[in-house]
Parts: structure tokens; sequence; C-alpha cells
């Protein structure tokens, strides 16, 4: 449906792709994934031709349409919410501001109305009767309720917009989907919504997200940006990552014979394919994965950042309890006499509308803000440590290099242990000597977590850790979390990282809190 011919790239002396061939057919969802700075978002303005390659060429269907989900929040500030999803088909709203210009002339005449004839026909063939009703309905499927569809796009706050743009972009049926991001802002219901719409799409979606579960959810193969090459392999996320962990094991084990390997990766296919669990694309992805050649799994040469976290400390019994605690914020309240206990073993998820809330429970149990009301206690044996939703008091001092950054907060203060563990967060060679006031959002994220571990906590509080990291660190992060045999508390707007890591749900709520000992996916089932 649409492919690329030697596609290459180069910005100031560096290749992001070089000679990149490769097709995507309709039916399909591909998943861009690489690491940070790959070039996943350059690849897909590549092929909408918003970027032009030094050299190739790009190649879609003739007659195919093809749709982008735009990033520009305010181009549409000025157009109505309808309008701006029915312009996501650019010649169906041509020919409506074309109809309308001479609907309203003072003086029709003959030609104009032959012509309006002409427009009404390609106006029916375009399915244009329905386009305000297909409009409305892809709007309300993302969140947005009737009575916002009459607005000015400038009325909308900037999650709104979001939603209204990528109704734009799925309108009218497009022959190709281009998706970069689409789950920020969403809430689960939306991205639920969405990938069901996904899944039962008939055209090829190409997109780029840091959403594991969703990428599950929908992809029948992956597109891995890496060295200035894209390699396709079919299957989701979790199949690309675990077969090519498994074929990483196999290939550094020299003594492991091929039928062994072959017998291992035929074992792991057949398993997997028997998991899905969206029927139809179950099905499809089956027949994708019984043709896979052995020799298509190839070992990952994407870096893992080492996340682990070990107690010093065995907790004891007591763990943490809560009572009646009550607290406003600029004259909000957002907690509501919220009470609970910590059991040895909780990994607890706090849900709730207000994002607020959840941060300002988190500094009261730091110590940080005192509530209105109520009390709390954490056990005699509990050591904690704390990630915040904002980082940056953390690095006010921007002129300590990674190394000094981190000694502040290890017992062992000797350059080789601190530059290892560094190392093993990725921060290796020249890295570890870059101040920490150049630091990305990613890399402060990670410098967090390498002081989390060294702190040997057996009580984690985690507000939002995912955010701003990229896929390895995702995955690296919810292993290292998984595995951890302390108490926890985090909040996270990540799928697949709530439902594999907590066995407690507390929801937050305006009257008090909703708590259930399940997992992420029964609560949600129950809700």
């Amino acid at each position: 449906m649409i492919s690329t011919t030697n596609v290459s790239l180069s910005y100031g002396g560096r290749k992001l792709f070089e000679d990149v061939s490769i097709q995507f057919n309709s039916g399909n969802c591909y998943g861009v994934i690489g690491a940070n700075g790959a070039g996943k978002s350059t690849f897909l303005k590549i092929l909408s031709g918003e970027i032009e390659t030094n050299s190739g060429d790009v190649s879609l269907h003739p007659g195919a349409r093809l749709a982008v989900l735009k990033q520009d929040h305010f181009q549409f500030d000025e157009f109505q919410v309808l309008q701006t999803v029915i312009m996501g088909h650019q010649k169906l709203y041509q020919i409506m501001v074309e109809k309308d210009a001479i609907y309203a002339k003072e003086n029709f005449t003959d030609e104009d109305g032959m012509k309006t004839a002409e427009l009404e026909g390609e106006f029916a063939e375009l399915n244009g009767w329905e386009a305000e009703s297909e409009a409305a309905t892809l709007l309300m499927g993302l969140g947005i309720p009737v009575v916002e569809h009459d607005k000015k796009m400038s009325e909308l706050s900037g999650s709104q917009k979001v939603r209204v743009l990528l109704a734009q972009a799925l309108f009218g049926n497009p022959d190709v989907l281009l998706l970069d991001e689409p789950t920020n802002y969403l809430d689960m219901e939306s991205i639920n919504w969405l990938e069901e719409f996904l899944i039962n799409f008939e055209g090829t979606v190409i997109v780029v997200s840091h959403d594991r579960h969703f990428l599950n959810s929908v992809c029948t193969h992956m597109a891995d940006v890496d060295f200035g090459k894209i390699q396709l392999y079919v299957g989701n996320y979790d199949f690309w990552y675990e077969s090519s962990q498994l074929a990483l094991r196999i290939s550094k084990d020299q003594n492991k014979k091929k039928e062994e390997k072959m017998g291992e990766l035929q074992a792991f296919i057949a398993r997997f394919s028997s998991n899905a669990s969206k029927a139809k694309q179950a099905t499809s992805r089956k027949k994708l994965l019984d043709k896979i050649n052995l020799d298509d799994i190839k070992p990952s040469t994407r870096r893992y950042p080492f996340v682990g976290f070990k107690a010093e400390r065995e907790a004891g019994n007591d763990i943490l309890s809560v009572e009646g605690i009550s607290a406003t914020v600029e004259g909000v309240k957002v907690l509501n006499d919220v009470s609970f206990i910590v059991n040895k073993g909780d990994k607890i998820v706090l849900v709730g509308e207000s994002e607020i809330a959840k941060t300002t429970l988190f500094k009261i149990l730091m110590g940080e803000i005192q509530p209105d009301s109520g009390t709390f206690k954490f056990g005699v044996t509990i050591t904690k440590s704390y990630f915040p939703l904002d980082n940056a008091e953390y690095f006010k001092d921007g002129s300590l290099s990674l190394v000094d950054w981190l000694r502040q907060f290890s017992e062992d203060k000797t350059e080789s242990f601190i530059r290892g563990f560094l190392g093993r967060m990725l921060f290796s060679g020249e890295e570890a000597l870059k101040k920490a006031d150049v630091l990305s959002g990613g890399e402060k994220v990670r410098c967090m977590l390498s002081k989390m571990m060294l702190s040997s906590a057996n009580f984690l509080m985690l507000d939002e850790p995912t955010n701003h990291l990229d896929l390895e660190s995702i995955t690296a992060l919810n292993n290292g979390l998984i595995d951890f045999a302390g108490n926890m508390i985090f909040v996270s707007h990540d799928h697949q990282f709530i439902d594999t890591i907590a066995n407690r749900v507390i929801e937050i709520t305006p009257s008090g809190i909703v708590d259930k000992k399940m997992k992420f996916e029964e609560y949600l089932e129950n809700d």
C-alpha cells in the first residue's frame, strides 16, 4: 500500500537513514520502535511527505488516501470541532466548501446548477451525507461529548485538541494511517476504543508509541529502526522482545546446536500464537507466525539498562497505616478521609481522575506537606525511597557531573563503583561525565532510578516513573519492579506496567477511596 525505495536522509553529517527499502501492506498494523533519537517520528514524516529525503522514493498505491495525526495543536483553532474532523478527508471537505459557496450566491446561474449537480454526485460517492454523523461518532468514542462539537477548537483544552486531531486522522476511512504517539492524553476508555477501531481497520496502520499494551493489542508487525536501517518482524512488541532476547541468549551459547535453537524458537512461536487475546487479530497473527522462517528471528542489538531493586532489610509485618487523611490544594479538596493499611507484599497502584490527588498523597507520605487532617505511620522496619513526578529539585546544581551527582547517594564513593553503576544504566565512558544541566528527561529518570536502587529501600513510592523513558528503559523498569520483593505504591498510565506489577488497586475518588485486592485487568472488568 505504501513503500520506500533506497531512502536515505542525513542531518549535519549524521546518517539517520541509509538505503531503506520497505513495504507496508494493507490489513497490517506496523509498530515503529527504536531508541530515542533513532528517527521514528522522522520516518513517519518522510512517509507523509513532510520531510524530503536526500535520495530515494516513497510510493503510495495509486488512488490510495493517506491520513496523518497532526502535531500542531493550534493549526485549526479558528474552525469548529466537527468541521476540523471532516477536514481530515481533504477532497470531501473541499467539495463541501465549494458546494456551499455556490449555494450562497445571490444569482444562481445554469452553469452553477450544472456544477453543483456534479459536486453533489461526488459528495454522495464519498459518503458525504454521513460525514457529520461519522465525525460525531469518532469524537464521542474518543471522549469528546456532543456539547463540544460546535465549539471552536480554540475553546478546547490541549488534551481535547489531541483527541479531535486523532478523530480527524481516522475520519473517512483512509487507506493508510500514520499515527505518532496516538495514545498521548487519552484515558484508558478512549485507548480501548482506539484499539478496537484499529484492530478492525482494513487499511495500513503505521504507528509510533511507547505504550506496550497498545502495541501488543493492535500490531501485526514491528518495524525496528536501528543503525540507519529498518527491519520488519512479524508479531507484536512482546513477541519481538521475547523472541529477540531468546535468540540473543542462544547465540551467546556457542555450544547450542542449531536443532536445539530451532526447537526452542518453534516452541516459543507456538506458545505465543495461542495466547493472543483479540479473536480477529489472533487469527491474523497466527497465520503470520506460522509462516515465520526461524532465520528471520535475530538477536536484538538494542541496549537495555539494568534496573534491579534489592532491599537491604526485610520489612516486618507493620508496613504503613493511613487514617482519615484529607487535603486541599488551591481551595479544592483533593483527598477526602483516605484510610488504608498496606500489608506485607502489597504492590499498590493508585488510580483515579485527579492527578493532583495522587501526587498530594505521595507528598504527604514523604513529609513534604501536611494534610488538613488525618495521620499516617510507617512501620519501624520500613526504609522508603521516592520517585517524584517532578524531579527538577534534584538537579538544581547543574555543574555536577553524573559521577559526582550519583556519588551523593552512594555509600561506596569510589570512582570505579560509581562509573560501573552508571555504565549499567547506559551512561558509559564520556557519558558519565555529562553535566546534570544538559541531561534529557529520560536521562534524568534513569539517574533517579539509580538513586533509588542505591538506597536499598524496602518500600518504594513512584509517581509516573515511565514518563520520558523509551521502550527499552520501560521494559527494564517493569521487569525490575516485578522482581522487587518489597512493598510499593505507584502511579502510572502504562496499562501493561500496571497490570504486570500491581496486586492491589486503590482508586481515589472525591468521596474517599475504592480499595480492591486484585490485578488491574480484573479491576477494569469489574469497574
